[in-house]
């Protein structure tokens, strides 16, 4: 999947290139899952240009599970054959062979589906940061906006395992899926500040934004203390506040992915599916995300 310059999702298209040649260090990888991400389509679209700009052609992709069929020189931890997870910072894995360094890889655990093993990188990394970053603890109320998003849906889950009560912003089709999951379900929109209020008693501690738009403000509205608001959306209202901004760079490693990925396969973390498509059908994933209220992760399967 490449795109030849910036624009909506028209500009993506599917091409025969060359296959990739694992250099040292590094193995190619025959993907079998890739998950899709916002910012994806803030890059595509040159919105992020400033920050991460495109090379064109660019390829898409860092998400990715498969199997290693072919292993360049001085490679470790990693053979021919071995089923593996992690990604790629080439923006590449949106594609059927992606070359990966070995160190970014681990194996895929027992029990864990493609489907979630190639979606796992940058929510569960985004999500672990983000927990991390606002440090709850047993007592703690923690507000999540965006709750049953790719990157919500994960956090709720990690602030609850650290013992915090947790209030999760939603539309009102995934109040069902949080209550289940031992999370206070909220709507969004206007005179959400009072409702959350009225879930948490009045006392927020902690606030983790996943969408942007006004949270960061909400979150100083209720009386959080700047250094326990975390946005991996709306940076500017961060530095304005004295916010944090921890995301998926933060945690951006192996290590982390791994314990993301094992808390997957033993059932103690759910990472919901919303749909699997097909490499071909690309355009049609991302008409799917970009029309927001997604309930976990959309993944490509080439």
């Amino acid at each position: 999947m490449r795109f030849h310059e910036y624009g909506g999702i028209d500009v993506l298209r599917v091409e025969e290139v060359e296959r990739p040649v694992p250099g040292p260090g590094q193995v190619l990888v025959e993907v079998r899952a890739a998950g899709i991400q916002p910012g994806e389509v803030m890059i595509r679209e040159g919105a992020r240009h400033g920050r991460w700009p495109a090379t064109f052609p660019s390829g898409q992709g860092s998400d990715l599970a498969g199997v290693v069929v072919e292993a360049g020189p001085q490679v470790r931890g990693v053979a021919v054959g071995d089923e593996v997870l992690g990604f790629t910072h080439n923006r590449a894995s949106h594609s059927e062979f992606v070359v990966v360094d070995d160190v970014d890889l681990i194996l895929r655990p027992e029990g864990l589906s493609w489907e979630v093993a190639g979606s796992l990188y940058v929510a569960g990394t985004t999500a672990y940061a983000t927990v991390f970053a606002v440090d709850p603890a047993p007592g703690d109320t923690v507000v999540v906006s965006g709750a049953a998003g790719g990157v919500g849906s994960l956090a709720v889950q990690l602030a609850r395992r650290r013992g915090a009560a947790v209030i999760g912003l939603a539309s009102e089709s995934n109040h069902a899926w949080l209550k289940d999951r031992g999370v206070v379900p909220v709507a969004y929109g206007e005179g959400v500040a009072e409702r959350i209020r009225q879930a948490c008693g009045g006392k927020v501690d902690a606030f983790i934004d996943t969408f942007g738009d006004g949270y960061v403000e909400l979150a100083v509205e209720l009386g959080v203390r700047p250094e326990r608001i975390n946005t991996i959306r709306d940076w500017q209202a961060a530095a304005k506040v004295g916010a944090r901004t921890y995301g998926e760079g933060a945690a951006a490693c192996a290590v982390v992915v791994g314990e993301v990925a094992r808390l997957a396969a033993r059932g103690e973390l759910e990472v919901p599916i919303a749909r699997v498509y097909p490499l071909e059908r690309v355009r049609e994933a991302f008409r799917e995300l970009e029309r927001g209220h997604t309930h976990g992760k959309i993944v490509l399967r080439p």
